[in-house]
């Protein structure tokens, strides 16, 4: 850095994507009268000695995003009046309040980014109203208190505004509406309450992503007066609304990603059908998540998305037969419908969706067998289709494989903007059932974790020996159904195998000894299943306790702690064991008779010393006597004795 003094006539500097150390002051460079543009991004910032003169340059542009600590802020940032792009992100300033002063300093800046630079403190705006500012992004952070009412008034200009990921609280000013320019809105992840501003809806024409999931926000969605006409991206998940969806979103024509999952808490859940307008969105959606509400009855007959990719549906109480809505649909990625009320056969043109991957029908109504149109999906990775009432035989042919990367497409949504490439995440969740419990996984996790659940369901026959298309298989689950025969040794073939659950059914035969070369595997149950001898406690086998083989008497060995040698009849007691036994009857009958005598006279004593007593007893003996008579004069023949 120090060689770069004598460069008095450097205007463009450009240090990004090297190992270099850099001061935050930038003392080196301060002789550079005629330096205006900087970029040192990804680099390593460290906090040296603060320079009290100021510096010669004026800059208009500067980058150091990431990575280090920078103490305050720099000092020289102070002496600068001509900036219009400042890129912070990714260093840890130990800073608590919103570095306002650089807007006020600056009247034509147009971008500020301070993503993740451990700022706190309240938000604050600049005075006078700042009229150039269009980008803004200050998400992870630690910024708290209420978003400034006069927010729109000072920052009218605004077109881009990411606060997501901090701990602002109190309700979202609607002087939002005034921002008649703004286009990208990001509060997501921040602890707002209240609803959506009518201003807002109504006065953001421009917006084009609305991002305000995981707040608690209630209240319906939209009041009538909508104007949002230009929204690609929607995202209220993870709230309280309650409610019907709105049918004004209908108008929104160039609407790809709708997110209004997790909306159930108490009674404020958002239920109803799925409105009929819905189908003007055929076009355009392709992602729609509606999991974790109250929706009820089926789908529109009209809304068939011929785009769509990933459909959630999960956990609401939707019925009839599996939606022929996504008949046509041959961009489908993620088709999760579990926790609903779906019934009748898979359809066999489930083999359409060339491009499925995690088909997930858990716990619905679903009867007959597994289509074999199943085995010709080539991209299929996870299969839920656990407790249902699917019978006859699992298909040889099942297959699935590990995804080698999830496309970005289905993690985030990529725009460029001023120039600039931007994302926002919208990685869906998935749940599923490993080793016993659920977790909820992203599909970036789930690549790597090909699955097959067919548990609690009324499957029969033997398991399917044939395993090349699960040779990756990491979960396996075929638990409470009626499947019979030997446990499959080619399962000792599932090298990267995790999760085995082989319990609940009519198995015979033994363990496999292969089982024991299987390294990764971490959860092994063959409970009430099995009879014979265990292998050896060795290698992965010797990882498991007694608890993976419970309700299986007959089977016994190291694993399970029982001898498997035969057990000898017992032995007859010879005469002299019979003579003298552990108890001496003599000695016995002497004490029983002892004691006898004692009670009685105990009985007596108490009697006569307490004459109340002895009246009771008395009573209580002629009651009995009378009870006992009557008892047997009513149940006697009348003619006996004759």
């Amino acid at each position: 850095m120090s060689a770069l003094k004598s460069l008095v006539s450097l205007q463009w500097l450009d240090l990004s994507y090297n190992k270099l150390q850099i001061p935050s002051s930038l003392g080196y460079l301060f002789n550079l009268s005629k330096l205006q543009y900087l970029s040192a991004s990804n680099n390593f910032i460290y906090v040296d000695e603060m320079h009290s003169v100021a510096p010669r340059f004026q800059l208009r542009v500067i980058s150091l995003s990431c990575c280090g600590n920078g103490g305050s802020f720099p000092q020289f940032l102070y002496h600068q009046h001509d900036l219009v792009d400042v890129t912070l992100s990714h260093i840890h300033f130990k800073v608590n309040q919103f570095p306002f002063w650089l807007l006020e300093n600056n009247t034509n800046l147009k971008r500020l980014h301070l993503v993740n630079c451990s700022l706190s403190g309240p938000f604050q705006v600049p005075f006078p109203s700042h009229l150039v500012l269009e980008d803004l992004d200050i998400s992870n952070n630690f910024f708290s208190g209420n978003i400034p009412t006069e927010i729109g008034a000072h920052l009218p200009s605004l077109s881009f505004l990411n606060m997501s990921k901090n701990d602002f609280n109190g309700s979202i000013p609607s002087s939002f509406g005034d921002m008649s320019s703004l286009q990208i809105l990001d509060f997501s992840n921040n602890q707002l309450f209240g609803g959506i501003p009518e201003h807002l809806a109504w006065g953001c024409s421009s917006l084009e992503i609305l991002a305000l999931s995981n707040n608690t926000l209630q209240g319906p969605i939209f009041s009538t007066n909508f104007s949002l006409m230009s929204l690609s991206l929607l995202q209220l998940n993870g709230n309280n609304f309650s409610g019907m969806i709105p049918n004004a979103l209908s108008n929104c024509s160039f609407l790809g990603t709708l997110d209004l999952s997790n909306n159930y808490l108490f009674d404020n859940h958002l239920q109803g059908l799925i409105p009929r307008a819905f189908c003007n969105l055929n076009r355009q959606l392709q992602i729609l998540d509606l999991s974790m509400n109250n929706f009820s009855g089926i789908r529109p007959s009209c809304f068939k998305p011929s785009n769509i990719e990933e459909v959630y549906l999960s956990k609401n109480m939707l019925q009839g037969p599996l939606p022929n809505a996504f008949r046509k649909s041959s961009f489908l990625v993620t088709l999760d419908l579990s926790y609903n009320h779906f019934s009748g056969h898979i359809p066999n043109w489930i083999s359409d969706l060339s491009q499925l991957s995690y088909l997930l029908l858990k716990r619905n109504h679903f009867e007959g067998e597994i289509p074999i149109q199943l085995c010709k999906l080539p991209h299929l990775s996870l299969i839920d289709l656990s407790m249902n009432n699917l019978s006859g035989g699992i298909p040889s042919c099942l297959k699935v494989t590990a995804l080698n990367k999830v496309p970005d497409l289905y993690s985030w949504i990529s725009f460029n903007y001023l120039g600039a490439n931007r994302s926002i995440s919208i990685e869906e969740s998935i749940e599923y059932t490993i080793k016993s419990r659920s977790y909820t996984y992203k599909k970036r996790i789930l690549q790597y974790m090909p699955g097959i659940d067919l548990s609690c369901n009324k499957f029969t026959g033997e398991i399917p020996h044939e395993i090349k298309n699960i040779l990756m298989l990491y979960t396996l689950n075929l638990s409470h159904n009626s499947l019979t025969g030997p446990i499959p040794r080619a399962f000792a073939n599932l090298r990267d195998i995790e999760s085995l659950d082989l319990s609940y059914y009519n198995l015979t035969g033994n363990i496999p000894p292969e089982y024991a070369l299987l390294h990764f595997l971490q959860y092994f149950n063959v409970s009430y299943n099995l009879s014979g001898k265990t292998p050896e406690r060795i290698g992965q086998l010797g990882t498991f306790d007694e608890s993976n083989y419970v309700g299986n008497p007959f089977l016994c060995g190291s694993l399970v702690g029982k001898n498997c040698s035969p057990i000898a009849p017992p032995k007859a007691p010879s005469d002299s064991a019979k003579d003298h036994g552990f108890i001496d009857m003599d000695a016995f009958y002497a004490s029983f008779f002892a004691c006898y005598i004692v009670v009685l006279l105990c009985i007596r004593a108490v009697l006569y010393v307490n004459p109340y007593w002895r009246q009771a007893w008395f009573y209580y003996v002629q009651m009995t006597i009378n009870s006992c008579y009557y008892f047997v004069m009513d149940n006697l023949p009348r003619n006996f004795g004759c």
